[in-house]
């Protein structure tokens, strides 16, 4: 949901912000800023999931902002948002919406700023870019780290179960996340705990069997 909020645009996002979603997101992103003289804000707070892709698209968004003279900020957020900027540091690069100074915009916080005499602009914006893609790395380094596991053992299960190489199994998970709508670390978690008894929904398991059969077609 978007409401003008003076020269800013007002974004209310909800939901999830993901590989799924990352392309929607980023397109109205993009469309409120056009939109907006000044720049966007952000009201995540109805947001209960965001992975490493959704932080890209920020980060992306923010950058196309700056370019244009303009910025994007964080007015809320929900506790997930705050624990992915938290450990990625990234708050900080939101939590500004000043108006560009000679269609330049201070990225950092008050102890970065110098005056016009010593502060350098351009440096300054080369310094963030680079400590963005640090940062996105850094992130999704830790999102690997949390379900990276739970997809091994996933991929695991459909190769003990079906014969599949490696590659396949991970084929098949996509191919069934994507069909059934279902998010690929929750379809992970599903199929492992189907080895301890809990059954998979019927579409999910008839999903499986047909992008197994599909795989296993002569080319």
């Amino acid at each position: 949901m978007t409401r003008p909020a003076g020269t800013r645009t007002l974004v209310t996002v909800s939901g999830e912000i993901d590989i799924d979603t990352e392309q929607t997101m980023q397109h109205a992103l993009r469309l409120a800023l056009a939109r907006s003289p000044a720049g966007v804000d952000l009201d995540l707070t109805g947001v209960g999931f965001c992975d490493c892709s959704g932080l890209s698209v920020l980060l992306r968004v923010r950058r196309i902002a700056l370019a244009d003279g303009k910025t994007l900020g964080v007015r809320a957020l929900s506790p997930w948002v705050e624990r992915l900027f938290t450990l990625t540091d990234t708050l900080p690069l939101f939590t500004h919406a000043r108006a560009p100074v000679n269609g330049v915009v201070n990225a950092w916080h008050g102890h970065h700023e110098h005056s016009a005499a010593t502060h350098n602009p351009t440096e300054e914006n080369e310094v963030s870019d680079e400590a963005e893609e640090l940062r996105v790395e850094v992130v999704q380094l830790k999102r690997a780290m949390v379900t990276r596991p739970v997809i091994d053992l996933a991929r695991g299960v459909l190769m003990a179960s079906f014969g599949l190489s490696p590659d396949e199994a991970w084929n098949v998970l996509v191919d069934v996340s994507q069909h059934t709508n279902t998010k690929l670390h929750q379809l992970a978690e599903d199929l492992v705990d189907s080895v301890n008894g809990t059954p998979l929904p019927g579409h999910v398991q008839e999903r499986i069997s047909t992008a197994v059969a599909e795989g296993s077609r002569p080319a």
